[in-house]
C-alpha cells in the first residue's frame, strides 16, 4: 500500500519571505486600482479636465513596461535581496513624490519614478521565491503570493473614492508609505541574501532600441490627447519609434544574446498570444480609466458610490475565474478567445449607450457581465501564449508576455485619451459633450477590441486542451 503523501509546512523564512512578495503584490494591485476612481478629484485640484488624465496612468504603465526585460538581469548582477529592497523604496519614494505634487507635470513625473520601483518588486519578488523554493512547493508559493493581488483590487475603488470624499487625493499616495516601509525594512531583516550572479551579457544596444520604441509610439499617442506636442513632433516620434522596434528586430537576429531571442517568435501559440493580448487590451485596458470618467463625470455619482459600483466589475471576474479552465478544456482556446473577443467588444460598447437615470441595477449587470468576460479574456490569452514554451524560453516568454501586457494597457489608455480630447472637441458646443465624448470613445475602443478576433482566429484548430498557468491579470 502506498505511503500516504504528507505535505510538509513551509520553514519560517521561507513562509516570511512569501509574505514580503504577498506585500509587494498588494501593494501594486491597490495602487493600480485605487487611483482610477481619484482622477475626476484629482483632474479638478490641478486644474485640469478630467477627459486628459490619461497621462498619470500612461507614465506608470510605460516605465513598467520598458524596465520588465531588465529586472531579471538587474537582479541576477546585483542580487535579489538588494535589488528588492530598493524597489519597494523606490514606490514608496514615488508614493510620496505623487502625494505632494503641485501639478500635473509633476505627478507625471513622480509616477514614473513609482513605475522604476514597481517594474522590479513583482519578478524579482518571483524570482527570489522560486530560488529558495523546490520545484513541488512552487506552485503553492506562488498561489499564496496571488491571494493579495485579489483583494487589492477589492479594496482599491471603493476605498480610493472613500479618501477623495472624507479628506484628498492626496491620500490615495500616503497609504502606500507605511506599507512600503515596512516592506523595506522586513526585506532587510528576513530576504536571504544571494550572490550576485551574472549569467549572460546584458543586450544593451537590443534594449535601448526596445525601450526608445516603445516610448516614442506612447508619448506620440499621448500627444495626439493634447499634451502639448504639435502634430509634427507627433508624427516623428511615430515614425522614429517604428524605426527603433525594426531596427531592434533587425539586432535581434544577428546577436548571439540578444534581450529575446527571435526563436521564441516559432512557437505559433506564442506569435498569436502576443498579438492578441496587444490588440485586445487597446480596449480592455482602457476601460478601467474610462468607466469611473462614465460613473462620475457622466453619470454624475461621488466617488465613494462609483467605487462602489467598481466592485461589480471585479466580482464579476472572480466568479469567472473559478470555471474559466473547465471551459477552455471544453471549447479549446481559438473557440473561447474568438467568441469571448466579441463579447467584450459587446459589453465595452454598451457603456456607451448608458444614460443618466438608468436603473442602478442594470449598470451593476453590465459592471458584473463585463468583469466576467474580461476575466475569461485574461486568463485564456495568457494561457494560450505561454502554454507551449519549457526550457530556458518559459522565463524568455513570460518577461516577454509581461512587457506586452503592460506596454499595450499604456497604448489603450493614451488612445482612448487621444478619443477623449477629440470627440470632446468636435462637440464642444454640446452641454452634454463630456458624456457623449466618452460614449463615443467606448464605441470606439469596442471596435477596436473586434481586432482581436481576427488575431485569435489564426491559432490552430480547437483540440481538447488544458490550459497553462493563468498568467495573472497584468
Amino acid at each position: 500500500m502506498p505511503a500516504e503523501i504528507t505535505r510538509e509546512p513551509l520553514a519560517p523564512h521561507k513562509e516570511r519571505l512569501l509574505w514580503l512578495v504577498a506585500i509587494a503584490f498588494f501593494l501594486q494591485s491597490l495602487d493600480a486600482t485605487i487611483l482610477n476612481t481619484a482622477l475626476p478629484a484629482m483632474a479638478r485640484s490641478l486644474g485640469q479636465s478630467p477627459l486628459k488624465m490619461q497621462s498619470v496612468i500612461v507614465a506608470y504603465s510605460l516605465t513598467t513596461a520598458m524596465l520588465i526585460p531588465a529586472s531579471g538581469w538587474v537582479a541576477d548582477r546585483f542580487g535579489t535581496k538588494r535589488v528588492f529592497m530598493w524597489a519597494i523604496g523606490l514606490f514608496v519614494l514615488g508614493s510620496v513624490l505623487c502625494a505632494l505634487s503641485p501639478s500635473l507635470n509633476f505627478l507625471i513625473a513622480a509616477r514614473v519614478v513609482q513605475g522604476v520601483g514597481g517594474a522590479m518588486m513583482l519578478p524579482v519578488g518571483r524570482l527570489a521565491v522560486l530560488r529558495s523554493h523546490p520545484k513541488g512547493d512552487f506552485i503553492r508559493a506562488m498561489s499564496f503570493i496571488a491571494i493579495p493581488g485579489q483583494v487589492g483590487p477589492l479594496l482599491g475603488p471603493t476605498l480610493g473614492g472613500w479618501l477623495v470624499e472624507v479628506a484628498t487625493w492626496n491620500w490615495i499616495f500616503w497609504i502606500n508609505v507605511p506599507v512600503g516601509l515596512f516592506g523595506v525594512w522586513a526585506t532587510k531583516r528576513w530576504m536571504p541574501e544571494s550572490a550576485p550572479v551574472l549569467q549572460r551579457q546584458f543586450d544593451g544596444v537590443g534594449y535601448a532600441l526596445l525601450s526608445f520604441g516603445m516610448v516614442a509610439i506612447s508619448v506620440a499617442l499621448d500627444g495626439m490627447s493634447g499634451m502639448g506636442l504639435g502634430m509634427a513632433l507627433v508624427v516623428v516620434l511615430m515614425v522614429f519609434g517604428l524605426a527603433s522596434l525594426a531596427s531592434y528586430w533587425m539586432h535581434a537576429l544577428r546577436v548571439p544574446e540578444p534581450l529575446f531571442a527571435p526563436v521564441l517568435f516559432r512557437v505559433r501559440s506564442l506569435r498569436v498570444g502576443l498579438l492578441g493580448n496587444l490588440f485586445a487590451r487597446f480596449g480592455t485596458g482602457a476601460a478601467p480609466f474610462l468607466i469611473p470618467l462614465l460613473l462620475q463625470v457622466g453619470l454624475g455619482l461621488a466617488p465613494m458610490n462609483a467605487g462602489l459600483m467598481m466592485l461589480a466589475t471585479v466580482l464579476g471576474s472572480m466568479l469567472v475565474k473559478r470555471f474559466a479552465v473547465q471551459t477552455v478544456q471544453r471549447f479549446g482556446y481559438r473557440r473561447v478567445l474568438q467568441v469571448n473577443s466579441i463579447m467584450v467588444a459587446l459589453m465595452l460598447a454598451t457603456f456607451g449607450w448608458t444614460v443618466p437615470g438608468q436603473p442602478t441595477w442594470l449598470l451593476l449587470l453590465q459592471l458584473f457581465v463585463f468583469g466576467g468576460f474580461n476575466s475569461m479574456q485574461f486568463s485564456a490569452m495568457n494561457s494560450v501564449t505561454l502554454k507551449d514554451l519549457d526550457g530556458e524560453f518559459a522565463s524568455s516568454g513570460n518577461s516577454l508576455l509581461s512587457m506586452v501586457q503592460m506596454l499595450a494597457m499604456g497604448i489603450g489608455v493614451a488612445l482612448a485619451g487621444a478619443l477623449l480630447s477629440g470627440y470632446a472637441e468636435m462637440w464642444q458646443t454640446d452641454p452634454a459633450k463630456s458624456l457623449r465624448a466618452i460614449h463615443a470613445t467606448f464605441m470606439t475602443v469596442a471596435l477596436m477590441t473586434l481586432a482581436a478576433t481576427l488575431v485569435f482566429s489564426q491559432l490552430d484548430k480547437d483540440e481538447p486542451v488544458k490550459p497553462a498557468p493563468d498568467g495573472g491579470d497584468a
